[in-house]
């Protein structure tokens, strides 16, 4: 039996069966010599073809070998190109030799990762694989949006990308009916359904959905904060913390409420936004039923039940349930107050308080009552004037049993059981549980009537 080569270039994901035909594109045709490993363009031209298998028979092309597409040897059956090697070495060891472009490009049980990138060393699977891996150091972005001009480095990246501008999103969850732009976001969601965490913190244990999610969290632990704003100085661990800051100096607001038109500087913001219109409240708590926005602020009232306070402050050690509990009670060490009204001066150790204050000068009242129609400058003001319509009142006495439409009644209420009386006269010194009924007592001295 005379000697011949096999050489396998890219193998169809089907079944070979020897000495059945092979569904083949005759790509050496009319080369008239053996195609080798010189040539990565030869690779590139076999992949832009069709799936395909290629035949080197003494060295002549296919076209021109004797009844190429038959294994001479013995009629076993082949099946997929992991067996190939396999099947000619423990069959005709003698007779069959697989060639080095076979060892190197397609051997993927051996030699999986064979290309090696000149600049990094990093290896991948194909020529493929490498050449947009390259792209990494090169910078090179040959694919762009024909719509917004942004350009990518992959061809599939521009694909997603497209659906931004023309709102499809084709991967839909069979759990929730949430659609996706890529098959990627699809499978980090049905991770928060099946809550399948399978990035952990090496450093604390902690376990994440995404790859992203621990990379930003590792950055607590090593205080790494790469973004830095040019005018300020301040540093961000992510790219978009700072990109979204940049904007309180530029007064960029790219995002828009089509409801009542006000502007916002990022998507999250507008998003909470919106849900004052519709008072949309996906996430419900188990323990009590009571429902939310989103689902950070279900987490956090969670911990009201679980007694978890997992936020510390190193200077008094008292413990939080949310961080920004904590920064806010951080300022009161340190007496920072970094936020300050251009209008009046006043300096607030919070910007949300900084911008409920500004409604002070400006009489802006962005929230309104669907029920009678009246605003209010506060979300808090407006939740607490709804229950005047619905009667609902979530504060109980754990004393008594009695109800209460706003916590700050609650509080009034329980001095009453405590004999707490926090509120002092400075002229005479007699108590009192309530502000209301210290500011009644006071125009006794200073000579008012009630």
């Amino acid at each position: 039996m005379s000697r011949f080569l096999l050489q396998w270039s890219v193998i169809r994901a089907m079944s070979l069966s020897c000495p059945g035909p092979v569904d083949v594109v005759d790509y050496l045709s009319g080369r008239g010599n053996t195609w080798d490993s010189r040539s990565t363009k030869d690779l590139a031209m076999m992949k832009t073809r069709e799936w395909t298998s290629c035949l080197v028979y003494e060295g002549r092309s296919v076209s021109n070998a004797p009844d190429p597409l038959h294994c001479h040897s013995s009629p076993a059956a082949v099946e997929l190109e992991s067996k190939v090697r396999h099947h000619g070495r423990s069959s005709h060891s003698s007779d069959v030799e697989i060639s080095p472009v076979f060892e190197s490009h397609c051997d993927t049980d051996t030699r999986k990762k064979s290309m090696k990138c000149d600049v990094c060393g990093n290896a991948f699977k194909d020529i493929y694989q490498l050449k947009r891996h390259h792209r990494i150091h090169t910078g090179e972005k040959p694919f762009c949006c024909e719509t917004c001009g942004k350009s990518f480095s992959c061809n599939a990246h521009l694909k997603v990308h497209t659906r931004i501008h023309t709102g499809e999103k084709p991967y839909s969850c069979k759990a929730c009916g949430k659609n996706f732009r890529s098959s990627d976001q699809l499978s980090v969601h049905m991770r928060f359904h099946t809550d399948v965490k399978p990035y952990e913190c090496n450093t604390c244990g902690k376990r994440f959905h995404q790859m992203s999610a621990m990379k930003i969290h590792k950055k607590i632990h090593t205080g790494e904060k790469p973004y830095s704003c040019k005018i300020c100085g301040k540093s961000y661990t992510q790219c978009g913390s700072l990109l979204r800051h940049m904007r309180t100096h530029t007064g960029e607001k790219p995002y828009l409420c089509s409801t009542c038109g006000e502007k916002f500087t990022d998507a999250s913001t507008l998003n909470s936004h919106i849900r004052t219109h519709t008072n949309e409240k996906p996430h419900s708590c188990e323990t009590c039923g009571k429902s939310f926005s989103f689902s950070s602020h279900l987490k956090l009232h969670i911990r009201t039940h679980t007694g978890e306070k997992p936020y510390l402050c190193n200077t008094c050690g008292k413990r939080f349930t949310g961080l920004s509990a904590l920064k806010k009670h951080v300022a009161v060490h340190t007496g920072e107050k970094p936020y300050s009204c251009e209008t009046c001066g006043k300096s607030f150790t919070q910007k949300s308080n900084l911008t409920v204050h500004m409604r002070t000068h400006t009489g802006e009242k962005p929230y309104s009552c669907n029920t009678c129609g009246k605003r209010f400058s506060l979300a808090s003001v407006l939740k607490s004037h709804m229950r005047k319509h619905t009667g609902e009142k979530p504060f109980l006495c754990n004393i008594c049993g009695a109800k209460f439409a706003e916590l700050s009644a609650l509080k009034k209420h329980t001095a009453v059981h405590t004999g707490v009386k926090p509120y002092s006269c400075e002229t005479c010194y007699k108590s009192f549980s309530r502000s209301d009924n210290l500011a009644v007592h006071m125009r006794t001295h200073m000579g008012e009537k009630s």
